[in-house]
């Protein structure tokens, strides 16, 4: 059998894959905190018709004669770039102006590996306590959610995520609740769970984060500061979305006339022998 069908059927698998991420990502144009996939591609492992020949001093060297078998899909990444700001002046709407993620918990005792998010669009519950759409908790560098006073009548967020109360006098008091900002060492490795969540994997973090630590806006360990009353929009770029596009379904048109043209070729192969 011709290898060029088989190359043909590899590449028209490569571009299936490259538009399945393309479409997900013009689908999530408009989602909160969503970081565009992109795929990459490399060759598979090609056919040594001919070896190397070294040269002597009576014969110069001859170079190995290789046949590629075709393409596969060498890794679908994640592209952490931030995302633009919207101004939506609500108080419990934040977006990290940097690196990082929200660290959210589906009990107020945060676990071993919490749930990370870019997504900044949180409510207060009933009991007070700082929640996302699904009701997962926000956690603090506590360790807990963050909770708030019966006494607080309103209250603010600072650049460095410490909630800042005011009370019935109109008095503000820092709280000493800072919301965590967790700087992930390899963010492309974090495993995307849905919902706008990621979790950890060996190939993220080799340690659990220590929420301790995670401090918004701190020069010591590069997490970004906490903007209130603004989201991070998707970072998908249209114009770049639809040229990719236009480009995969080429590449697929041109893959499948590879496969129809070694058919015409095998029907030839066939014909000899009438």
């Amino acid at each position: 059998m011709l290898r060029s069908l088989y190359s043909g059927v590899s590449g028209m698998r490569g571009f299936q894959t490259k538009l399945d991420v393309i479409g997900n990502n013009i689908a999530n144009v408009n989602t909160v905190g969503f970081k565009a996939g992109r795929v990459m591609f490399k060759d598979i492992l090609s056919q040594t018709v001919s070896g190397v020949t070294a040269p002597t001093d009576a014969a110069g060297g001859v170079n190995a004669k290789q046949i590629g078998l075709g393409v596969s899909v060498a890794a679908v990444d994640t592209i952490h770039t931030p995302g633009s700001a919207m101004t939506t002046n609500v108080p419990t709407d934040l977006r990290i102006d940097g690196d990082g993620f929200f660290a959210l918990s589906p009990t107020p005792d945060a676990p071993e590996k919490p749930y990370l998010t870019r997504a900044g669009n949180f409510t207060i519950d009933a009991n007070r306590r700082l929640v996302n759409s699904d009701g997962m908790f926000v956690l603090g560098t506590g360790g807990t959610a963050i909770t708030l006073d019966d006494t607080v009548t309103a209250f603010s967020i600072s650049q460095s995520g410490e909630i800042v109360a005011v009370g019935a006098d109109g008095t503000s008091t820092n709280t000493g609740q800072f919301i965590a900002v967790a700087k992930i060492t390899n963010p492309s490795g974090l495993e995307k769970i849905g919902g706008n969540l990621y979790r950890m994997t060996p190939n993220s973090n080799v340690d659990a984060i220590d929420l301790g630590a995670s401090l918004a806006n701190d020069p010591a360990t590069g997490t970004g500061a906490i903007i209130s009353g603004q989201l991070e929009m998707s970072n998908v770029d249209l114009t770049s979305e639809f040229t990719e596009m236009i480009i995969a379904q080429r590449g697929f048109q041109s893959n499948s006339r590879i496969i129809t043209t070694s058919d015409e070729v095998l029907q030839e192969v066939v014909n000899l022998k009438r």
